[in-house]
């Protein structure tokens, strides 16, 4: 069996599609991150879902980038890669959280709780090393990423454009956490998980159409 251009970029888009999904799921009564929380089972559940939604939603980009590759130009490759590391780094963060953190939860509970706090945007009471300026990386190159990509996916014209737009204005939304404390944080990210979900879908959808036979190239008379 041979593997076609066609089928992983369609592989890509239900990647994008079940990534926004996971990203939306798991803000689903998301309960406080706390030091019992974090030994529990529904912490090791949410967490393996971050996990794989930072792998697919990398892979989902990659096919969309790939399958508009000439049209998205210089922006398109710098949006591409800057989201590419905020989700790369995501997938690292998370990781970190599901085996590192509940191992090590009852004997350096400050360090843990330290983390914690800079995962809730709030101050840091002790040293957690470059785990804040880790974070600091994703959060600027998951929000910086996603501007300049749907920007470059708009300008591009192939995918729906309505997604485009809310993946360039979802991302950087994430900066006006700070300012709105009494809003729940994880619903910034749902229009996110939808950008996703249209974007995928979009991909896929384009790469099932079939080509028309007026774009198909005319055959010689006689040639059969």
């Amino acid at each position: 069996m041979s593997i076609t251009t066609t089928q992983l970029t369609r592989a890509a888009g239900i990647s994008a599609v079940v990534a926004g999904l996971l990203f939306i799921c798991v803000q689903i009564n998301h309960p406080a991150l706390t030091l019992d929380f974090i030994t529990t089972t529904e912490f090791a559940l949410r967490q393996s879902m971050k996990v794989g939604f930072s792998v697919l939603a990398l892979v989902g980009i990659t096919g969309m980038y790939l399958s508009q590759v000439r049209k998205s130009g210089v922006l398109g490759l710098v949006g591409y890669l800057i989201l590419a590391a905020g989700f790369g780094i995501m997938l690292t963060v998370e990781v970190a959280g599901l085996v590192v953190l509940p191992a090590i939860v009852h004997t350096a509970p400050g360090y843990v709780g330290d983390v914690i706090a800079v995962a809730t945007n709030q101050a840091a009471a002790g040293d957690i090393g470059l785990m804040k300026p880790l974070s600091l990386l994703g959060g600027v190159t998951y929000m910086a990423g996603g501007l300049l990509f749907g920007i470059a996916l708009f300008r591009a014209n192939v995918l729906a454009r309505w997604a485009t737009v809310l993946l360039a204005v979802a991302t950087p939304l994430s900066l006006a956490i700070p300012l709105l404390p009494w809003v729940n944080q994880r619903l910034f990210a749902v229009p996110t998980g939808i950008a996703l979900i249209a974007l995928g879908y979009s991909l896929w959808r384009q790469q099932r159409s079939p080509v028309s036979p007026a774009s198909s190239p005319a055959q010689p008379a006689g040639v059969r």
